[in-house]
């Protein structure tokens, strides 16, 4: 999923003639584009509960209304997310200064069409949302398949290994661990496993998590008096796939339950993988013997795309959205972001978006100035560099962050750090706790939680946070 660059696309268009047309025209596409957007922010659950069956209904006088299938849905999303929707919608849209939210009755929504060939019948306002349907009882992602992953130098071996698992599950390369920096295509392909596995009938029960989830659950579980039913849940599938394990690092109770899941699924033939943004041994803070089974099976590293994969990838998601870029501007845009496939394809959206909207060619000169315009945040960004700068803009020590002062001049500054954390950065609830004095991730989640409740009341703490945005660039 794309985590930088895509939004900003449509600022300089909504100056053209004919915005608003454009806007009407194009709505299916500007709301997946803050779909997209969103959905980096909120867990897969409530991302599928909340956003499922709603579109654009209309743009009128600087105001979208987003059309919903319930009142409950109304009052959920103008309560809950209505801050996120509107920033992620302004970022394409800069003129938009308003959301409201319509119940639409179910005779009256866009009719949903099952092939992809009749896609441009579909009314202007519904987002194809079967693409975002994540399986209750999988959580596997339908969009993650082999047909969809493109393959290059860097990846070759990560999907040659994977196809061997698809042969002979539990028996060739188990288990099987995949690293590689953020960006680079791995939840994809370790999905695309579970995905095809299922397809051909191989495995009765796949089950994909992220190791955050993991933990979060198993700590659950503990304070329930539930630790045997989450035993059971786990231990019952053919297949296991364990995104971001990297996350293990300093949680002993959770890394001694994964130690006794691994051993249960490994004696009985079941198919583990794995993956991390570290190679298995170099994994702070993680149990050796942990470590020797990670490194029990396959261990392959997706390294950095090389220029021609980039080219191609471009080539391929340019094609796939139906907009021909020409092919200096894909050279740029593949020679100016190297390491990340999702900024990678983010900037392309942005370019995609653009075209879409302005109904024109983009040059090279508009590429540099739309990617310039989009830039955020990076995530090279140490934590500890955000955490001095954040503490440097409130004016207090920054060792006073990590103590367990409840002092409201120390609070502020800590929430906003942890939000910003989560928010821009998207670093684990887990790891900030750990970064921040070794808190609990139920205390990050209730520090960002809070931030964003009061930024819909307090206009100096949005400020504040626009000018922190300003000093990480």
């Amino acid at each position: 999923m794309f985590v930088q660059g895509s939004q900003g696309c449509a600022a300089s268009a909504v100056r053209h003639n004919g915005c608003h047309l454009c806007m009407e025209t194009n709505t299916k596409q500007l709301w997946q584009n803050t779909l997209t957007h969103i959905e980096l922010g909120v867990s897969k659950g409530n991302f599928i509960t909340w956003f499922r069956d709603t579109f654009i209904l209309k743009y009128e006088d600087g105001v979208i209304f987003v059309g919903v299938p319930n009142e409950f849905a109304r009052e959920w999303l103008s309560k809950k997310f209505h801050t996120e929707i509107l920033k992620a919608l302004r970022s394409f849209v800069d003129s938009v200064r308003g959301i409201e939210y319509v119940v639409v009755r179910s005779d009256k929504r866009p009719k949903k069409m099952e092939e992809d060939s009749v896609v441009e019948t579909r009314n202007p306002g519904e987002l194809p949302l079967n693409e975002y349907y994540i399986n209750k009882s999988d959580n596997l992602n339908p969009r993650y398949t082999f047909e969809t992953f493109i393959i290059g130098k860097f990846n070759q071996l990560a999907h040659a290994a994977s196809q061997a698992i698809v042969r002979e599950p539990g028996i060739t390369y188990n288990p099987l661990f995949i690293y590689g920096d953020s960006g680079r295509g791995k939840t994809h392909l370790i999905q695309a496993i579970g995905n095809q596995l299922k397809k051909q009938g191989m495995a009765h029960k796949v089950f994909y998590a992220t190791a955050e989830r993991f933990v979060m659950d198993y700590t659950t579980a503990v304070q329930n008096g539930t630790a045997n039913s989450f035993k059971e849940k786990y231990r019952q599938y053919d297949v296991v796939i364990m995104d971001d394990v990297q996350l293990f690092s300093r949680t002993e109770s959770s890394q001694e339950e994964l130690f006794h899941l691994f051993n249960n699924l490994h004696d009985n033939n079941k198919q583990i993988i794995f993956s991390s943004d570290k190679h298995p041994s170099t994994i702070p803070n993680i149990e050796d013997r942990l470590k020797t089974r990670f490194n029990a099976g396959m261990t392959v590293a997706i390294e950095e795309p090389d220029y021609e994969s980039r080219i191609s990838i471009l080539k391929v998601k340019a094609v796939k959205a139906g907009v021909n870029i020409s092919d200096e501007v894909l050279q740029y845009l593949a020679d100016t972001i190297q390491g990340n496939i999702r900024e990678l394809e983010g900037a392309l959206n942005v370019l995609i978006c653009q075209v879409q909207l302005r109904d024109q060619p983009i040059t090279v000169i508009d590429a540099k100035q739309l990617i310039k315009e989009t830039e955020r945040p990076k995530k090279m960004v140490s934590v500890k560099l955000v955490i001095k700068k954040i503490a440097d803009f409130y004016d207090i020590p920054e060792e006073t962050i990590y103590e367990k002062t409840r002092r409201r001049e120390v609070v502020r500054p800590r929430q906003v750090i942890m939000y910003i954390l989560r928010e821009d950065f998207h670093i684990s609830y887990p790891t900030i706790g750990q970064k921040l004095g070794g808190r609990d991730h139920t205390t990050v989640m209730h520090s960002c939680d809070k931030i964003k409740t009061d930024m819909k009341k307090d206009q100096v703490l949005v400020e504040e946070l626009q000018q922190i945005r300003t000093l990480l660039k």
